[in-house]
């Protein structure tokens, strides 16, 4: 079916790479990325067995499912394909996306869809995020969002009234925002601080020399440090955090190197997970790091310093994010 016949039958479930218009009337291109030569580039190899993940089931997972779907919320463990959903769904756990699941952004490791949403905004979705926190009955609870570069603010202030809406309804429940870069606004970025989080993180994604082939052009390795700095320096007592993806072709030394500059900016917090393609469109897995091999990497951070060091294959910027403030070093 072609792209224009897709956009006429918005009950079709679109291709990866084809248009589609999402439930708020943007157009976009669905996961992300268009076919391209990538698309033919095979993965280097199939997916060893410690990658492979049961199918998500059960009466807690079942149930986060319909307040997520009763309350019109995104959450990046669907919108990103996590392969930990059901881990974490069935704790009774979710990381909520807001202003939608149309990012702005084409980053080619990612499976978000990307389109321009005009502005767009659900300004109920601070009430109905509070309301979901509330039945979930979460100790804690994970904000991330698309990019959306379309509002002045990158949304800074819609995460902002999400927070707050969160501490009044349920004034026990800790608060992390995984936040896009607002274009490395300083005030966007204390705005989002100010409404009150424990942990504030901002994605480095990958090493620096892999930066311009992973991310969107918009996007960028000092930017992201540069922010996680100056999160920081605005509120020192929140704590920051960051991710990297492996398997996308990094050197030891470049990780290494990443780390440095991390731990330069004075975060906290540092995951690393394996990068898993989403479709064929997007970039093919250059090397599946071995449970051992990520166990060394916690090693080398924690040694250079880090609070809280979480590494392991599964391991996404928001797994098992709640135990962080118990200080215990989680690991895997």
């Amino acid at each position: 079916m072609t792209d224009d016949a897709i956009l006429a039958h918005p009950t079709v479930r679109p291709a990866p790479g084809s248009k589609f218009v999402s439930p708020q009337g943007t157009r976009a291109i669905k996961d992300g990325i268009r076919p391209s030569a990538y698309s033919t580039v095979p993965d280097a190899g199939p997916k060893p067995p410690w990658l492979h993940v049961k199918l998500p089931s059960g009466s807690a997972y079942e149930a986060v499912r319909e307040i997520v779907r009763t309350h019109k919320l995104n959450t990046v463990c669907a919108e990103s394909k996590c392969p930990n959903i059901a881990e974490c769904w069935g704790r009774g756990t979710a990381t909520l996306m807001l202003m939608g699941s149309v990012c702005t952004r084409a980053c080619k490791f990612c499976a978000v869809s990307t389109g321009n949403p005009h502005g767009w905004l659900d300004h109920s979705e601070p009430g109905n995020v509070a309301e979901a926190v509330e039945l979930m009955r979460l100790k804690y609870v994970v904000l991330t969002s698309v990019d959306r570069d379309d509002l002045a603010d990158g949304g800074a202030g819609h995460y902002a009234a999400c927070i707050r809406a969160i501490h009044r309804r349920c004034p026990k429940t800790a608060v992390e925002a995984l936040t896009p870069d607002f274009k490395g606004q300083h005030e966007a970025v204390a705005t989002v601080l100010d409404a009150g989080l424990n942990v504030f993180a901002q994605n480095v994604e990958t090493v620096e020399r892999l930066t311009h082939v992973v991310r969107d052009a918009r996007a960028g390795y000092g930017q992201t440090l540069d922010v996680l700095a100056f999160a920081k320096r605005h509120a020192p007592r929140t704590l920051t955090k960051t991710s990297l993806m492996l398997g996308l072709g990094e050197t030891d030394r470049e990780l290494e190197q990443a780390m440095d500059d991390i731990r330069a900016a004075n975060v906290d917090i540092i995951t690393f997970g394996q990068y898993m393609r989403p479709t064929k469109n997007h970039l093919p897995v250059q090397r599946f790091v071995t449970p051992e091999a990520f166990a060394g990497y916690r090693n080398v951070a924690l040694a250079k310093g880090f609070l809280e060091v979480v590494s392991g294959p599964l391991v996404r910027s928001s797994y098992r994010a709640e135990r962080v403030l118990d200080h215990d070093n989680v690991g895997l």
